[in-house]
């Protein structure tokens, strides 16, 4: 039996969940609208985005801002909690360039183009 007080446990119930990782990597850029997070990944249904965000919020992970304006406009953020997550994302990127994408391998689905991620302090 896992204890719920393993660290490592509860830093993969985060981020284990589908699109989660790519939604860190994308906010840590910067704050981004709902229609720039669902271009970026491709895939997501407008609902599961939704979700996935709302469920980020209550995990402290992203903030949502909202700003009076017609029609209403709302952006997403990193929280400090969030921002904590992106060396993850960035050693993941350095693995998965070594040993992933050796020469000759078949083109991934997904191409991850970016340079690396470096969280505004």
């Amino acid at each position: 039996m896992v204890s719920n007080e393993c660290p490592v446990c509860r830093t993969a119930e985060i981020v284990c969940g589908k699109w989660t990782l790519l939604v860190i990597r994308d906010l840590a850029d910067g704050r981004s609208r709902f229609c720039e997070l669902e271009r970026s990944l491709r895939g997501i249904s407008p609902r599961t985005l939704s979700l996935r965000l709302r469920g980020h919020e209550e995990e402290g992970i992203v903030e949502r801002h909202t700003f009076p304006e017609v029609p209403p406009r709302v952006e997403y953020s990193q929280t400090a909690k969030g921002k904590a997550l992106v060396p993850l994302i960035e050693d993941m990127r350095a693995y998965g360039r070594e040993w992933l994408c050796a020469e000759g391998d078949s083109e991934p689905s997904v191409v991850d183009e970016r340079e690396p991620v470096v969280a505004a302090a």
